[in-house]
């Protein structure tokens, strides 16, 4: 139950990245097209982020201590274009269109995603 409630999360972050971000874009026309392609998008951004970030954070370290962690915002940004490509592969009609959209984007999510997140029970609390 907590991957759905992940995708959830993941899947609004991303509707609300769309709609504060220009450049940022789900192209689906209908309501139902539009929810499914959120929560496919949001599955593919959660795998990246959970295979790939701690990847990154282990060989990049020295560069998270040397930016007090700002470079995170960096990573994030890539992280959401690589979840575009991705989602290009499955034929997904999510865009970003360049690194300064994927930025703000990526900062969208982080907060919404965190805003969310603490409105939902811990894992020891369930």
């Amino acid at each position: 139950m907590s991957i759905i409630i992940r995708i959830i999360v993941n899947a609004l972050a991303l509707w609300a990245a769309v709609l504060l971000v220009p450049g940022i874009a789900v192209g689906a026309q209908d309501t139902g097209s539009q929810i499914a392609t959120y929560l496919a998008v949001g599955a593919i951004f959660g795998v990246v982020n959970a295979v790939i970030k701690p990847i990154v954070k282990t060989v990049g370290c020295a560069f998270y201590i040397l930016t007090l962690g700002l470079i995170a915002l960096i990573v994030n940004a890539f992280l959401l274009l690589l979840t575009e490509w991705l989602g290009g592969l499955f034929n997904l009609p999510f865009t970003v269109d360049g690194f300064t959209s994927a930025f703000f984007g990526a900062i969208v999510v982080a907060v919404v995603s965190w805003a969310l997140s603490v409105f939902l029970p811990d894992r020891d609390e369930r």
